[in-house]
């Protein structure tokens, strides 16, 4: 159980993660309560007789919320574009392949590191769960944490640059994302919250992949598409969710030397650009076959954590179930393809 001097601590960095946040809505720069976080929690990392600790506590519920607001998004007209998802869907498949071949590429041949972590390292999602792989293979964990934690860092600190200033979406300054909570029916809250918990529950004890997103996004689908509950989460909620994520991202290089950090983001800087580029190809493919506006697409190949990319899509007013489910399917890809073939090269190495 969490002590209260690690709330408080938590609290703190939180704090720091809303004053970054005010600073980046002063000076008009996108998306003020993620990028201002981050910014703002990145250097008070630093600062180690700060009493301040990553909010990692609140990263549960927070997904829960984005789980809920994604849900609310699948109405009863999402079923006319189907069949033109499954077509796009599929391109996830080749996508999601090439992208653990060229960074496992990139890796092992231009920058020496072992098979096994170059592998799980270029894996487009599930950072823990890398992680927990690469612990059964004894693939060099730090390592894989650090590569994981760059390429999350990179795509969602550029994204927004990216979306403000190439796609000329202004994403600046402290705009209401949702309804603001006073004029929310707190009653509707109540129950979509306590559903939202409950589903979460569930989903982590049948082991589903990322449950405290999928579990509430399931519940809320079934409640908002069927008319059951109109509410949806509230505007301040959504500003707290990503200065948390903010925060969180930016205690990503805690207890690391600036040397290191320096250095691994050099490195998976190479990854970055193979990414960028893999995108870049899948995005003009699936923009000149489908019908669908340039930035969900964007946003469904970003390859970056499914909660931070779908919350950046509700922030923006993408198509959150086209990309939701993009994301979906790249993560059952790499949940399945990870394990089975991380044990093949274990199994390679100890013949050899």
């Amino acid at each position: 159980m969490i002590n209260m001097q690690i709330i408080l601590k938590m609290l703190l960095a939180l704090f720091i993660g809303v004053c970054g946040s005010i600073l980046f809505i002063y000076l008009h720069l996108p998306l003020p309560w993620l990028l201002g976080a981050i910014f703002a929690s990145s250097i008070a990392m630093r600062f180690e007789k700060l009493p301040i600790q990553s909010p990692k506590t609140f990263s549960p519920p927070a997904r829960i919320f984005i789980g809920l607001t994604i849900g609310s998004a699948f109405t009863p007209e999402i079923l006319d574009y189907i069949d033109v998802y499954f077509f796009s869907l599929l391109l996830v498949i080749p996508f999601t392949i090439l992208t653990i071949i060229c960074g496992t590429y990139y890796y092992h041949k231009f920058l020496n590191y072992d098979i096994k972590t170059s592998y799980l390292g270029s894996m487009p999602g599930g950072v823990i769960e890398m992680v927990i792989i690469g612990e059964e293979i004894k693939a060099n964990i730090s390592k894989i944490t650090l590569m994981q934690s760059s390429r999350l860092f990179f795509v969602v600190v550029t994204l927004p640059f990216v979306i403000q200033y190439i796609f000329q979406i202004d994403i600046s300054g402290n705009k209401l994302i949702t309804i603001p909570l006073k004029n929310i029916d707190l009653y509707e809250l109540s129950i979509l919250i306590l559903l939202g918990y409950i589903g979460a529950i569930v989903a982590k004890k049948v082991k589903l992949t990322a449950a405290y997103l999928m579990g509430p996004m399931l519940i809320s689908i079934a409640v908002h598409s069927t008319g059951l509950i109109h509410t949806p989460i509230p505007d301040e909620f959504l500003k707290f969710i990503q200065v948390v994520f903010g925060t969180i991202i930016g205690f990503t290089f805690k207890g690391v030397s600036l040397q290191t950090i320096a250095k691994t983001l050099f490195s998976t800087l190479g990854h970055f650009i193979i990414l960028v580029i893999l995108c870049a190809v899948f995005i003009s493919i699936t923009y000149n076959l489908f019908d669908f506006p340039i930035l969900s697409i964007l946003l469904a190949y970003g390859p970056g954590g499914q909660s931070e990319i779908n919350l950046i899509a509700i922030l923006v007013g993408a198509n959150l179930p086209f990309i939701t489910l993009h994301h979906i399917v790249r993560l059952l890809i790499v949940m399945n393809i990870a394990p089975m073939i991380a044990k093949r090269l274990d199994k390679r190495e100890v013949v050899q």
